[in-house]
């Protein structure tokens, strides 16, 4: 009978410890629980309040679509008591007033402001909108010439040097011995001896913006726009320094001026003396250097190149034998080559520019390339020059 008792014991004491870990996973179980849903609670609170602030950005979308549109204008002429003449699209001039509080730094002939329709007063002045014409001659990256890159006009590169990136990089040297640093220089020679390559290289080694514009793109047919690109052009270099301004075939409008009163050469003329007006009033023009490039320098207008404007004129020709090699071998460095001799080639392209010697270099890995060949041999150059000669006779 004790032994049925006893047993009945443990049986109890056993359910009792399992009734116990039940309930202990049990619990456990519902911390779990909630612990989860407290988690699933903040998420919740997080993306409400996200939700909160979405709604009421939409909110103040929705309120400024429902506010009156604004008139956009250009200032044409600033006065006292805080008041500006202003030109519409529609071509009305009007004198309107605008707040003390607003900001006075863009407030000048040009800068376009915003007004309100009903009392046309200023609510905002913007800057001056930039030419695209303008902006678009700006070349963002930093071009990708070296000195290395150009071979024979090492006296042309030292003279570029010291005339542009001098003053650039270090215009204590002037100041030290008492000069003013040369203000411009002038390149020429025929097409494709590497004028072009010159200014790259010198914006590439200052880390100067380079701002490359043809002279024939001043020559508009609306009166007074030459002028205009001329002016913002350096407006823009003064902002984007250092910046290196290069202009290609200043001819276009820096030839000699003659007593023709026609009214495309009277434009040209006033786009010139508008240059010359920039060139004059560069005396501190701080880190902007201005290179000109011509074929013909012999046409060019006498005060274009008077002392303090273009100081310096530096002849850019065809390469010597010894230039030639140097060029054949720049443009080959990659090229994969079967025993060429540099000297032969050189010597047979007497008269090439370096632009014809790139020619050539192309054409003879085509011609490598036409006889399924992967590497360029002696032959391929020789057909190369006969190819790009015969182009230049027929020119």
């Amino acid at each position: 009978m004790e032994s049925i008792k006893d047993a009945s014991k443990d049986e109890l004491i056993e359910t009792i410890e399992s009734l116990k870990a039940e309930n202990e996973k049990t619990k456990d179980e519902l911390m779990q629980k909630v612990r989860h849903l407290e988690s699933e609670q903040l998420k919740s609170n997080v993306s409400n309040r996200q939700l909160e602030g979405k709604i009421k950005e939409l909110k103040g979308e929705i309120n400024s679509f429902k506010k009156n549109p604004l008139i956009l204008a250009t200032i044409t002429e600033v006065f006292d008591d805080n008041q500006v003449g202003i030109k519409g699209n529609v071509g009305h001039e009007f004198l309107v007033n605008y707040p003390k509080s607003i900001n006075t730094e863009f407030l000048e002939p040009g800068a376009r402001v915003a007004l309100n329709q009903n009392t046309l007063t200023v609510v905002n002045v913007f800057p001056r909108k930039k030419d695209e014409n303008i902006t678009a001659m700006e070349i963002e990256e930093k071009p990708n010439v070296t000195y290395d890159d150009i071979g024979g006009l090492e006296k042309q590169i030292t003279e570029i040097k010291e005339t542009v990136e001098l003053p650039i990089k270090n215009p204590e040297i002037f100041e030290e011995i008492g000069i003013d640093p040369p203000k411009g220089i002038l390149l020429y020679g025929t097409p494709g001896t590497g004028k072009t390559l010159l200014a790259k290289a010198v914006a590439n080694n200052t880390n100067a913006r380079f701002i490359k514009l043809v002279a024939s793109e001043f020559v508009n047919k609306y009166l007074g726009e030459g002028s205009r690109y001329v002016r913002e052009v350096f407006e823009l270099a003064r902002e984007k320094t250092p910046a290196i301004i290069f202009i290609d075939e200043i001819d276009a409008i820096g030839t000699k001026r003659v007593g023709d009163n026609s009214g495309a050469d009277r434009e040209v003329q006033r786009t010139l003396m508008q240059l010359l007006a920039e060139l004059d009033g560069f005396d501190q023009r701080g880190d902007v250097g201005i290179i000109a490039a011509t074929n013909r320098p012999d046409i060019l207008d006498d005060a274009l190149l008077r002392p303090g404007r273009f100081d310096r004129t530096i002849e850019v020709p065809n390469p010597s034998e010894e230039g030639r090699k140097q060029i054949l071998k720049i443009h080959t460095e990659r090229m994969k080559l079967d025993n060429i001799d540099f000297d032969v080639i050189a010597h047979i392209t007497q008269g090439l520019s370096g632009a014809d010697l790139k020619a050539i270099c192309t054409e003879a890995g085509m011609f490598a390339i036409r006889s399924k060949r992967k590497k360029v041999i002696s032959k391929d150059f020789l057909d190369a020059i006969d190819k790009i000669l015969g182009n230049i006779n027929v020119n």
